[in-house]
């Protein structure tokens, strides 16, 4: 499957419509600041949701099965590695104090760097593959350090919004060189002061969540390309599990904490489509130090349908041991109100 095969109007106008639906987003949410409810986040995100499943069942009708299932494994491994991200994104709010009523339009400004920065991976990637088979033994090994890592922050419970954000190099580097100021000006990223040009915590706030994401983006990409290594699936599964993200937010809030144990289901799942990755590797060796650069036969093929069927199982029993080790906890601690949890 090469990039070419799909025709360019389709890729321009699902870049269109996505554009479009970001657009959206921003006259609909974000021009009128203001906290999202409940009912309005829920609402908004079945909306996303429900649009990436007809998305979906148009790729399973237009192009075939195949394609079809892998979008569907792409979009969920995408959307779970995302709620994953939310987690950080609610520590950088809270660490730079940013007003509930204006955080909408940080994270829809984040997300579309995300998304585009994305975009740049997934084409990178895909050059890659193409030419160097081998590629897939990085991508393999990459995943699995990853799922290690992730699993051991699990096991220790460090993964919490309480946490500590610690800015990366390129966000000290902006706060050190640039003229930024020490107070929001409600939604501007930059104000004017005494005939100099200063950005607010508000820009601020963007760089640190697009840079955030675009450290995310080193997991994900290589992950979906474990399932597919269709470029269009990639960037639409991408796409689609960031279209909502801002919904969510509000709809999540309070309940990521509750979910215990999804750093070590996510874990699992990068864990997976690492092995997968090492066995294509395998069976399409090109390197003369292993089998002496001939592919090796004889392994076991691992379908995308059962990938699929792996990943939303992983999933679905991650959340719901987290939300009854959650529920447990809760009630112990309402049995005896003076003890530390």
């Amino acid at each position: 499957m090469v990039a070419e095969e799909i025709p360019f109007w389709i890729w321009a106008a699902t870049i269109g419509g996505i554009a479009g639906l970001f657009i959206f987003d921003f006259l609909s949410h974000v021009r009128k600041a203001h906290e999202p409810s409940f009912k309005e986040a829920a609402a908004w995100s079945v909306f996303y949701i429900v649009l990436a499943i007809l998305f979906g069942f148009g790729v399973w009708y237009f192009w075939d099965k195949t394609h079809g299932v892998e979008f569907f494994a792409g979009f969920i491994t995408e959307k779970s590695l995302s709620v994953d991200n939310l987690f950080v994104f609610v520590i950088i709010m809270k660490s730079f104090a940013v007003p509930r009523v204006h955080q909408q339009k940080a994270l829809l400004i984040g997300i579309v760097l995300a998304l585009i920065m994305r975009g740049i991976f997934i084409a990178v990637g895909a050059a890659a593959i193409e030419r160097f088979s081998w590629v897939f033994y990085l991508f393999g090994a990459f995943l699995l350090w990853t799922a290690y890592k992730l699993a051991v922050e699990s096991f220790s419970h460090s993964h919490s919004t309480d946490e500590e954000y610690e800015p990366n190099a390129v966000v000290k580097w902006f706060q050190r060189n640039v003229r930024t100021t020490t107070e929001f000006a409600g939604g501007a990223l930059t104000i004017r002061r005494d005939g100099l040009r200063y950005f607010t915590p508000m820009f601020v706030v963007i760089v640190a969540l697009g840079m955030t994401d675009l450290l995310f983006a080193l997991d994900s990409i290589p992950a979906i390309y474990g399932l597919t290594d269709a470029p269009y699936i990639v960037f639409t599964a991408n796409a689609f599990a960031l279209l909502g993200l801002l919904q969510l937010y509000f709809l999540l809030g309070g309940l990521l904490d509750r979910l215990v144990y999804l750093g070590f289901g996510l874990a699992l799942v990068l864990g997976f489509i690492g092995a997968k990755l090492i066995v294509h590797a395998m069976e399409a060796n090109t390197l003369g130090f292993i089998n002496d650069g001939q592919p090796i036969e004889g392994l076991p093929h691992i379908s995308t349908s059962f990938s699929l069927a792996v990943i939303v199982g992983i999933l679905v029993v991650t959340t719901v041991a987290s939300l009854i080790r959650s529920g447990m906890v809760a009630n112990r601690a309402a049995d005896r109100p003076g003890e530390e949890h």
